[in-house]
């Protein structure tokens, strides 16, 4: 009898074909190569010394030898920190604070559809908000060097005589510099000086961090020109017969427009309007003084001299006004041209009339003497008063776009573009009003400016004095919402406690460990108060200040003058608020400055604080030119061309870009710049993402629902992990029906509640770090590899013993 037939062999396990590359990206705070792919030896593979892409050294052509490597990815590491990050003079940025908070107001308009008009109208009143700021941080110069050292230090012998330095401009010495008008026009090199170092660090920093262009137009599918596939996959509605768009069918989003990460054009106009205002502020400043005093007393120099110059300010100033009002972003196409007669005339014809204001100003005028102070007064009201009418008109403009298109995820129903608008001319009138009140108290000596008795100066303008003293109010107000936070968070922690306990059974429960990771996990959660701790603050900022110019204009004289005669306790509040106001603001100025530079030396407080400063200059510079320079403008071109590069070499080649925190942001958006085709081949892991929990909420016109549900749709895949324990991350609630299965979480955190037996000693609680830890990690990396495909029979035993198999050790 013949022997039976052995049995058929077994079919093979399936291959992925190909390599398979993993991309890093870190995230605030940032990180080493060597920490990102833990190995000491690295190599750089493209890049400079501020931003690069790293490999193991292993690694460094592993492209070439997939069989290395069977399922898993060659990593390589995108390291941007040094984009955020550096010696301790980038703390001079923190004095660029309020630019930084009025451009991310230009980015939280609400979703908007149809209402173009009320588009450009928001953008026109962030921007005309931005250049205020500018203007107040240029009268603040003003302040300083021409009222109080010029006219009033020097024009008072005590003053001068207690700064010897001063003493070449006192009207005692009679030389050439102690006319009034020549004291102006010396002292005035301080703020010009001061307005060309802004253009000079905007200018410099552009060419530095943002003059990285996109891909091109080219790579963006030519059978999809209104970018429905890009915004919503391929099943999404296409463009009519006769080539229009549906309606149904939405335009490519923001994000993914080749314009977006590159609007030169803008930020040259712009920067020329605002260098343009400076030294329009510093010209009026100067001409003001010395065109009064001709009007007001027959004098040598001819009273249409001062008229022709005022007259040329303000006609410069229209032009500024209409160049802000006129343009904003183009975002459908890269904005290269450059408007090259409007930016260099406009700053120019500035300077120039500024130099007339100089010359005019310093014509010989034996007659005329210094007293008080300069009349600026009106001028800082109107600016101040200008501003709250700038952030209402804002507040109703976006409160009418997001009752257009509501968005229950987003932030004060749409009011967080003006509500941080409002701040950020809060933290310029603070920061400008303490400047000068400090040198006013240092010029003073012992005395008081603006009390009157023992003072040897008039002091700063009234209003300033007025919004110090609301400082101390403002503060007292913000104890109610912070006492209701502490109360609300312990009643949440005490109310986790057995979902902790129920989580982690059979264990034995641990009174300590479990109310450690309820108090992590309800404090992890403050994150989600913050919108409605902006809009107190805002609105409180918002009727404290026209509280302040109001009682400024009616006594026109500082608090605690004002409230004289108004009895015993209510003069001793006045006294209070007003030196506890002023004393606040200087101490919280140098506290600001001292923790910026340790912030950028120390990186545990860089991770601290770098999450609010990584969001800010996060995005392009659309509304004020002198804010910090935009890192994701270099490094979304980065790692967009560096997957183009590598899909393109690698016809069957896998790719999946991985970020955490801030670098799932940049990842996300350079997803969105890449080709449709390209896309397809992409997966996206996120993990410990503020995407939707910060971005989504504050941001809904470019990371709301509907732009990440296009996300996902455009790309093959997408995984999200987080935690309850992380105050950053979260999930990023993709709705679709059926649910995607994007977000992965709440992941366990701890890991192990007590001591086991795989886990000896105690698990930390990572909260937002150190995700690829977890296990979830690599299982949620191998299901995306697994989706990505093909798959190809595996090799035989035979065959794959013809080559090396594991990975290479050099």
């Amino acid at each position: 009898m013949a022997p039976a037939a052995p049995p058929p062999p077994a079919p093979p396990s399936p291959e992925h074909t190909g390599s398979a590359l993993e991309l890093l990206v870190h995230g605030v705070g940032g990180a080493t190569p060597q920490e990102m792919l833990g190995d000491p030896r690295t190599v750089r593979v493209t890049g400079d010394t501020t931003a690069a892409v790293y490999r193991r050294t292993e690694d460094a052509h592993g492209e070439k030898h997939p069989e290395r490597y069977g399922n898993e990815p060659v990593a390589e590491a995108y390291c941007w920190s040094g984009l955020t990050s550096g010696n301790g003079s980038r703390a001079l940025w923190l004095l660029l604070l309020p630019f930084m908070v009025v451009n991310l107001a230009h980015w939280m308009r609400p979703t908007a559809t149809g209402r173009t008009r009320a588009v450009r109208l928001y953008g026109v009143l962030v921007r005309l908000v931005a250049l205020s700021l500018t203007v107040l941080l240029t009268a603040a110069a003003c302040e300083v060097a021409l009222d109080l050292l010029a006219w009033q230090c020097a024009g008072a012998d005590v003053c001068a005589e207690r700064r010897s330095w001063l003493g070449f401009l006192s009207e005692r010495q009679g030389g050439w510099w102690s006319q009034p008008g020549r004291r102006l026009a010396l002292a005035a090199l301080v703020p010009t000086a001061l307005v060309g170092l802004l253009w000079y660090l905007s200018n410099r920093t552009w060419s530095a961090y943002e003059s990285q262009r996109p891909l091109n137009g080219e790579d963006f599918d030519e059978d999809d020109p209104f970018g429905v596939a890009a915004a919503h996959g391929p099943d999404a509605p296409g463009p009519a017969a006769d080539g229009s768009p549906r309606r149904a069918a939405p335009v490519r989003p923001a994000l993914g427009r080749p314009g977006f990460w590159y609007g030169r054009r803008l930020v040259a106009r712009l920067r020329a309007a605002h260098t343009a205002a400076g030294f329009l502020t510093v010209a009026a400043a100067v001409a003001g003084a010395a065109a009064r005093h001709d009007r007001d007393a027959e004098g040598p120099v001819p009273r249409i001299v001062g008229a022709a110059v005022e007259g040329g300010i303000v006609l410069c100033a229209l032009v500024v006004l209409w160049v802000v009002c006129r343009r904003g972003r183009s975002e459908r196409t890269r904005d290269t041209r450059l408007d090259g007669a409007l930016i260099s005339c406009l700053p120019g014809s500035a300077l120039a009339l500024l130099a007339l204001a100089v010359l005019y100003a310093s014509w010989s005028r034996p007659d005329w003497q210094s007293s008080g102070a300069l009349p600026v007064e009106t001028a800082f009201r109107f600016l101040t008063l200008g501003q709250g009418i700038l952030v209402v008109a804002l507040a109703v403009v976006a409160r009418g776009l997001y009752r257009r298109t509501p968005d229950p995820h987003t932030v004060l129903y749409g009011l967080g573009g003006p509500a941080v608008a409002m701040l950020a001319c809060a933290l310029g009138g603070v920061m400008t009003g303490g400047v000068a009140q400090r040198v006013a108290d240092w010029l003073d000596g012992p005395g008081t400016p603006g009390m009157g008795h023992s003072s040897d100066i008039a002091g700063p303008p009234v209003l300033l004095s007025w919004q110090a003293s609301v400082i101390p109010v403002l503060l007292l107000l913000l104890l109610v919402p912070v006492l209701v936070l502490v109360v609300r968070t312990a009643r949440t922690a005490r109310r986790l406690g057995p979902i902790v306990e129920a989580e982690y059974a059979p264990e034995e429960p641990d009174e300590g460990r479990t109310r450690r990771i309820a108090r992590i996990r309800a404090t992890a959660a403050l994150t989600d108060s913050a919108p409605w701790i902006v809009g107190v603050v805002s609105a409180a900022t918002l009727l404290l200040g026209a509280g302040a110019i109001a009682g400024s204009w009616y006594s026109d004289q500082v608090p605690g003058r004002a409230a004289d005669g108004s009895g015993p306790l209510l003069e001793s509040l006045a006294d209070a608020a007003q030196s506890t106001g002023s004393w606040l603001i200087g101490f919280g100025f140098i506290l600001f400055v001292a923790g910026g530079r340790r912030a950028y030396k120390d990186a545990s407080a860089r991770r601290t604080i770098g999450i609010l400063w990584d969001v800010g200059t996060f995005w392009p510079r659309a509304a004020h030119p002198f804010a910090p320079p935009c890192y994701a403008e270099r490094a979304v071109p980065d790692l967009a061309s560096r997957m183009s590069a590598w899909t393109s070499t690698m016809p069957r080649g896998r790719l999946v870009i991985s970020g955490h925190s801030q670098g799932s942001v940049l990842a996300a958006s350079a997803v969105w710049q890449l080709p449709d085709a390209t896309r397809r081949r992409v997966a996206l892991l996120t993990y410990g993402s503020p995407l939707e929990r910060l971005y989504g909420r504050w941001f809904p016109a470019y990371f709301g629902a509907g732009p990440l549900l296009g996300l996902h749709r455009s790309v093959h895949c997408w995984r999200n992990l987080w935690r309850a324990t992380d105050p950053i991350g979260g999930p990023v609630r993709i709705g679709a029906d059926p649910d995607p299965g994007v977000d992965r979480g709440p992941l366990k955190d701890p890991l192990a509640y007590g001591r086991t037996t795989r886990l000896p000693l105690p698990e930390p609680i990572l909260g937002h770090s150190d995700y690829q830890a977890d296990p979830a990690f690599a299982d949620a990396r191998a299901d995306l590899l697994a989706e990505l495909g093909p798959l190809v029979p595996r090799q035989t035993e035979a065959r794959t013993q013809k080559g090396t198999s594991g990975r290479s050790s050099g």
